[in-house]
C-alpha cells in the first residue's frame, strides 16, 4: 500500500464566524483529499482571532499540491515554509511558466526568512520582486518586462482572506447574501449612504463607475447633486455616458428622447453625433466648459469640481469624444493609477465597466453594485469580486433616494419610489 502524501497547514483569523475554515475543509474533500484537525483554538470575543492546525492528506503529490494551492487562497499556509521561488522573465509581456496567479486578497511573499507584503494588490496578475530591496508588487501580464524577477509556484506565498471588520456597521452585512430583488431597498440605501459618509470623513476617495442608463433614466441631476456635495472624487465611464450627458445639456435629449416629456424629437437620433462633433471641434470636454459651450450636466460638474474622470472606449463607440481612451491596455493602466486611496466604489447601471473595475480592486475596498439586472452583480461575484454587495433596482429611484440621505440628511425623506 502506497503511503499517502501529507502536509500540515495552519490558518488563523476570523476563520469560524467568517466561514473560512468550513470553506477550506470543503475544498480539501471536494478535491479528493482528506484532513485531520490536529489543533484548534476558537476566539471567545468577536474581535478575538481563532486558529487551526490541519493535516492535509492526498493520494499523490500532484493532488496534494493542487489542494494546497486551492486552500492557500483562503489563508491556509504550510507549516514548513520556504522562501518564494523567483524566475526571470525571458521576454516582455509574458510571465515565466508556472507563475503565481494572484487574487484580490492581501498577499505576502517570503524572502530571506521574512514575510513581505505585496503592494498594488490585484487579481489575475503576477508578483514581481525587486532582488535588491526585496519589495514585491502585483504586475499585470502586459506590464511584464524582460529581466524582472517573477514569483513562480506556491511555496513562500500566503494570502490573508478579508474578514469582518467589527468596527463597521454590522447592519450593512445583511446585503452580503444571494442577489435578490426581495431585499429592503430603503435599509440598503441608508447603509450605502453611511459607507459613503465614512469614506469621505476618513479622507478616502469615492469612485463611481457609471453607465449611460444614468442619463437615459433622467438620473443625471441626482448624480450632479452627489458631485456638488463632495461624494464623488473619481468617475470611471465610457464614451456613451459622457456623450448622452452632454447631448442632454446641449439638446435636452438622450438618444433623441426629451427627458422632460418622454417624446422623440424629429431627427433626434442625430443629436449624439452632433454632440460629439461639437466637442471635437472645440477641443474636448474641458475646453467646452472653459469656452461656455457646456454649462450643465455630469461632465460639466466634474470639470468644475475637479472630479478626476476616466473615459474608456469600446469598439462600438461613435466619435469618440476627445478624452476617451481608445487603447484598452492604456485605459486599464490609467485606471490602476487612479485607484490609490479609493475606500468605496459605487457601480451604477453598467455591466462591462463594473466587471473591469471589479477585477482591479483589492478585496478590502467596499463595492456596491446597483443594477436593474441581477446578472451584473452575479457576474461580478463569479469573477471573484466577492466583496461586491448588490442592490437590484432601477437607477433613478436609487440615486434619488441616495441624494435624500446624503444631501438632505439621513432620514430627511423616505426612499420613495424604490420598488422591491
Amino acid at each position: 500500500m502506497v503511503a499517502p502524501f501529507v502536509s500540515e497547514v495552519e490558518v488563523a483569523g476570523h476563520i469560524i464566524d467568517g466561514l473560512i475554515l468550513p470553506k477550506i475543509l470543503d475544498c480539501i474533500t471536494a478535491a479528493g483529499g482528506s484532513f485531520q484537525i490536529k489543533r484548534i483554538s476558537v476566539g471567545q470575543e468577536r474581535k478575538d482571532p481563532s486558529y487551526a492546525l490541519l493535516a492535509v492528506t492526498a493520494p499523490s503529490q500532484d493532488q496534494l499540491e493542487a489542494i494546497l494551492a486551492d486552500i492557500r487562497d483562503h489563508g491556509a499556509a504550510p507549516i514548513v515554509e520556504h522562501d518564494c521561488r523567483l524566475e526571470t522573465a525571458d521576454r516582455d509581456g509574458a510571465f515565466p511558466e508556472g507563475f503565481y496567479a494572484t487574487t484580490n486578497q492581501r498577499t505576502e511573499v517570503r524572502r530571506r526568512g521574512e514575510w513581505v507584503e505585496v503592494r498594488d494588490q490585484e487579481m489575475d496578475c503576477g508578483i514581481a520582486v525587486d532582488p535588491a530591496t526585496g519589495a514585491a508588487r502585483c504586475v499585470a501580464m502586459s506590464d511584464v518586462g524582460r529581466g524582472q524577477a517573477i514569483v513562480v509556484g506556491y511555496h513562500g506565498v500566503r494570502a490573508h482572506p478579508q474578514t469582518r471588520d467589527s468596527e463597521r456597521n454590522d447592519a450593512f452585512e445583511f446585503m452580503n447574501s444571494a442577489v435578490s430583488t426581495e431585499k429592503p431597498k430603503g435599509v440598503a440605501i441608508r447603509q450605502v449612504a453611511d459607507e459613503m459618509r465614512r469614506s469621505r470623513d476618513l479622507g478616502q476617495r469615492i469612485l463611481v463607475v457609471a453607465g449611460p442608463a444614468v442619463i437615459h433614466t433622467g438620473s443625471g441631476g441626482h448624480f450632479c447633486e452627489l458631485i456638488r456635495a463632495g461624494y464623488v472624487q473619481t468617475l470611471f465611464a465610457g464614451n456613451a455616458l459622457a456623450t448622452h450627458d452632454i447631448e442632454q445639456a446641449l439638446f435636452g435629449t438622450s438618444l433623441g428622447v426629451r427627458l422632460d416629456r418622454g417624446d422623440i424629437v424629429e431627427a433626434g437620433h442625430e443629436h449624439h453625433l452632433r454632440t460629439i462633433n461639437r466637442i471635437r471641434r472645440v477641443g474636448g470636454i474641458r475646453r467646452a466648459v472653459a469656452t461656455g459651450l457646456l454649462r450643465q450636466g455630469i461632465m460639466y460638474e466634474c470639470v468644475r469640481r475637479n472630479v478626476d474622470f476616466l473615459l474608456a472606449g469600446s469598439i462600438r463607440d461613435d466619435g469618440p469624444l476627445p478624452e476617451v481612451m481608445t487603447d484598452v491596455i492604456e485605459a486599464q493602466s490609467a485606471m490602476r493609477q487612479k485607484l490609490a486611496n479609493v475606500g468605496f466604489c459605487l457601480m451604477v447601471a453598467t455591466t462591462l465597466h463594473s466587471i473591469a473595475v471589479g477585477n482591479l480592486l483589492p478585496a478590502w475596498v467596499r463595492v456596491v453594485c446597483v443594477d436593474i439586472n441581477p446578472s451584473t452583480v452575479i457576474k461580478l461575484n463569479d469573477r471573484g469580486s466577492f466583496q461586491t454587495l448588490g442592490i437590484v433596482t432601477d437607477v433613478e429611484p436609487f440615486l434619488r433616494a441616495l441624494v435624500d440621505e446624503l444631501v438632505k440628511g439621513p432620514g430627511a425623506a423616505a426612499p420613495h419610489g424604490v420598488r422591491v
